[in-house]
């Protein structure tokens, strides 16, 4: 096997472009393995742990440009890196005729009022501030934005009178309309306002499951409930929903607020118009649950069903909890592990479901390790490798830096999976599939060859590897929900109806352990 790893200097490229470009390269004759990604740590790491090295990889940094390719000979390694550069270069230069700026695309279409913005987080916010200074409200897709930067486009988005969604706001409905990853539901009565973005896909996809719908949802961005930018956001979208006729019901999906924020909420939420519900996953002190004025739910399911009580809309059998029912599955399950099988691995593209579960654990006191841990006592020594039970969030900007969510490239996650499966005491692979607007178009058929190969790793040593999985979406998103559920069904996963429900069916598998 023949290996090149280059690196170049100071030279950026959008991740989906490179991922493209990584499979062009995947698909030159004799070529075993080819990533072109930017020069982050997380990259870095995960270029050496498969093999490559050069001088220049420990100097690369997030705007660096690294070129690994592996073929069967040196001939055809060469062969395919020179058509490189080619690729690169024709690639830069879009659609013919495609605006360049904001200025050219409001010319192109004077009518819009919302500016989504995708860009190295450096740059994101020079164009959030172009945007609401014609006029635009911004949905800011990028991570990596400086708080400082944050707060003043947000004092600026209330001076304007226009919503500031985000920074790293994953996914929005306005008026019908999916921005970022969003799923295909129908328009209905209940609003939501949502720090997180898987979280706001589970929550309008299991509405909609539910046979409800959602007016609007309107991502705030990971950082708005804290106190460093004071809800402004969640405040001026709650002040927009009281407002909106079609709105039956409000929601806020959240980590917990910031004191000074929780009690901005509360001081709103009295004065309401309308009924309101939360769902603040996070460790909540007693006291502030006491004083929230609405109904409070500690997972996404629970805040489901409290919106369809106030709504009068009878709950489906999918989101009733019976415990005894886990149970039971649980204790079939754990018939075909071996003695020293007893940890679960959570290998989550949703951070929301990574952090949910990380609250189950805590609740059901299961000592466990994350990569974004609730505090600092479950923190991993390293992402890149487990202990214990493992709950990882593989959407984290350690992951993510220089390369596509693994909502959209699933090569990590499927990595991660069959190194998992080298551990002779994993019992549980928990994972989750996000379907969706801008998501991967099969993100079950990506991640299947992976987890059939891990099960026979584990099979060949006498025990198995049970796959407790969920699928959030609705029978409209592209990617079809039934047809994902039964894929994974037809290699023997479980498929639970929802991302808590099969944590805490792992948890009934293994919860004793210590």
């Amino acid at each position: 096997m023949h290996r090149v790893c280059l690196v170049q200097k100071k030279r950026y490229f959008d991740s989906m472009f490179l991922m493209q470009i990584s499979q062009r390269l995947r698909n030159e004759s004799g070529i075993k393995e080819a990533a072109v990604l930017m020069g982050t740590p997380a990259n870095v790491q995960i270029l050496r742990d498969l093999g490559f090295s050069c001088p220049d990889l420990a100097k690369a940094g997030p705007d660096d440009l690294v070129i690994a390719v592996a073929g069967e000979t040196e001939a055809q390694v060469s062969q395919a890196l020179a058509k490189l550069e080619g690729w690169l270069v024709s690639g830069r230069t879009g659609v013919e005729g495609a605006p360049k700026t904001l200025v050219q695309a409001l010319a192109h279409l004077p009518q819009a009022n919302i500016a989504v913005i995708s860009l190295p987080g450096w740059h994101a916010g020079r164009e959030a501030r172009n945007a609401l200074e014609h006029g635009l409200h911004v949905f800011l897709f990028s991570s990596n934005v400086p708080v400082e930067e944050e707060l003043a486009l947000k004092r600026l988005g209330q001076e304007k009178g226009l919503l500031v969604m985000g920074p790293d706001c994953g996914t929005a409905i306005v008026a019908g309309v999916g921005l970022g990853f969003a799923n295909v539901v129908r328009r209905g009565p209940v609003g939501l306002i949502a720090a997180s973005g898987t979280g706001a896909q589970e929550f309008t996809s299991l509405i909609h499951r539910a046979g409800s719908g959602i007016s609007h949802a309107i991502g705030t961005g990971s950082r708005d409930f804290s106190d460093s930018i004071g809800g402004i956001t969640a405040l001026a979208a709650f002040a927009a929903l009281q407002e909106d006729p079609q709105t039956q019901v409000i929601v806020f999906l959240a980590k917990p607020p910031g004191l000074q924020t929780f009690s901005r909420l509360v001081a709103e939420v009295k004065r309401s118009k309308k009924p309101v519900v939360a769902c603040f996953l996070g460790l909540i002190p007693e006291k502030l649950r006491r004083e929230w004025p609405g109904k409070l739910g500690s997972t996404i399911d629970e805040a489901v069903v409290a919106t369809l009580e106030i709504l009068g809309v009878p709950c489906p059998p999918f989101l009733l909890y019976r415990p005894e029912d886990v149970v039971q599955l649980a204790a079939a399950e754990k018939m075909r592990l071996l003695p020293q099988q007893r940890f679960v691995r959570g290998i989550f593209s949703g951070g929301t479901f990574c952090y949910q579960a990380q609250l189950l654990f805590h609740s059901a006191r299961v000592p466990f390790r994350s990569n974004a841990p609730l505090s600092e006592e479950y923190a991993l020594a390293t992402p890149l490798r487990s202990e214990g039970h493992t709950l990882l969030d593989m959407g984290d900007e350690f992951f993510t830096q220089g390369r596509l969510h693994p909502m959209i490239d699933p090569s990590l996650r499927r990595e991660r999976i069959l190194a998992e499966a080298e551990d002779p005491e994993v019992a549980v692979l928990l994972l989750d599939f996000v379907l969706g607007y801008n998501a991967s178009p099969d993100p079950v058929g990506d991640l299947l060859p992976a987890m059939q190969e891990a099960r026979e790793k584990v099979r060949k040593r006498g025990g198995d590897l049970i796959l407790a999985t969920s699928v959030c979406g609705t029978e409209a998103d592209p990617q079809g929900f039934a047809r994902q559920v039964e894929r994974l069904e037809e290699i023997g996963a479980l498929v639970f109806p929802t991302q808590a429900q099969a944590t805490r069916f792992a948890l009934a598998l293994v919860g004793r352990s210590r």
